[in-house]
């Protein structure tokens, strides 16, 4: 029997030959089929936002939400099966609510990615349940007075395995995205969803990783990226969704919220004269092609 599907796809705790586990693959086109999300991860906070595809008219704007609170300083946004991904939700909550209740502050956005990870990496073991059809971006900000200075967290050892980190820094910004098999990793910029690729093109784009872009700009070009992703969709209305955590001193003072209405209307207004600027400027090099060609003839 070949390993195209049939026969290795009726579990997921069946491997094909080739070793490949076909039912979290079929999660992962699911994840596809989503709208697009994106998380930025920027020098004084993190940016999610998430385009919501207008399935009917009848659908009341601003309901349905898709970026979730977990924490008051974690947020969630997913794509792909919906009710997965408010199960999902509901997961992280448990854990961040039981991380409160054993060590009395708020859980490390690293340790809820690391929870959560193993959780949907348990769904891919068992004959009896399937894989999340979500690909999840958790985004928070860890709060510097809420953590230990020196990168160590209650009364273990001094050094060594579980003691002080050296030259660690205590809080900042943190960026997961958690994909169907459990596989999780930390991003500066990460983008799921039926439009990821452009999201991803866009997103090298910034140099995320050199810590210089604002939270400010960051709603800004988060705004831009899902208008771009969106091109590919243009036949279908979208609702844009996003919130943003900041540091201490920023605008969210550490908490999960939305993102204000003015500073969101700001952005998408932004994003799409940015779209109307790409396209003339598409027309114009057409044009001059056009002329370059009558001229050589």
């Amino acid at each position: 029997m070949t390993s195209i599907g049939t026969g290795y796809d009726l579990s997921n705790s069946v491997f094909s030959p080739d070793g490949r586990n076909f039912q979290v693959e079929y999660a992962v086109k699911a994840v596809e089929n989503g709208g697009t999300a994106v998380g930025l991860r920027c020098k004084d906070g993190v940016v999610l936002a998430v385009e919501k595809i207008i399935s009917s008219k009848l659908l009341k704007p601003g309901a349905n939400k898709r970026i979730a609170t977990v924490d008051r300083h974690v947020g969630i946004v997913s794509a792909g099966l919906v009710p997965d991904g408010r199960h999902f939700v509901s997961r992280a909550r448990d854990e961040a609510s039981s991380w409160r209740n054993v060590y009395k502050g708020p859980i490390p956005v690293s340790a809820l990615s690391n929870r959560l990870g193993s959780y949907v990496q348990a769904y891919t073991l068992y004959s009896s349940v399937r894989p999340f059809g979500v690909t999840a971006i958790v985004g928070g900000w860890d709060s510097e007075a809420e953590l230990a200075v020196d990168g160590q967290v209650g009364s273990g050892p001094k050094a060594g395995s579980g003691g002080k980190v050296e030259g660690a820094k205590a809080g900042g910004p943190g960026l997961y995205m958690i994909e169907p098999s459990g596989l999780y990793w930390g991003y500066y910029g990460a983008a799921t969803g039926k439009g990821r690729q452009a999201a991803k093109a866009e997103l090298e784009k910034l140099d995320l990783s050199a810590g210089s872009l604002s939270l400010i700009d960051g709603v800004k070009e988060a705004a831009r990226i899902i208008y771009v992703a969106h091109e590919d969709s243009k036949d279908k209305d979208f609702e844009l969704e996003m919130t943003w955590i900041s540091s201490l001193d920023g605008p969210t003072q550490g908490r999960h919220e939305e993102v204000p209405k003015e500073l969101l209307e700001e952005a998408e207004r932004a994003a799409k004269a940015a779209l109307e600027g790409d396209d003339e400027e598409d027309d114009a090099a057409k044009g001059d092609a056009v002329d370059n060609e009558r001229m050589q003839e």
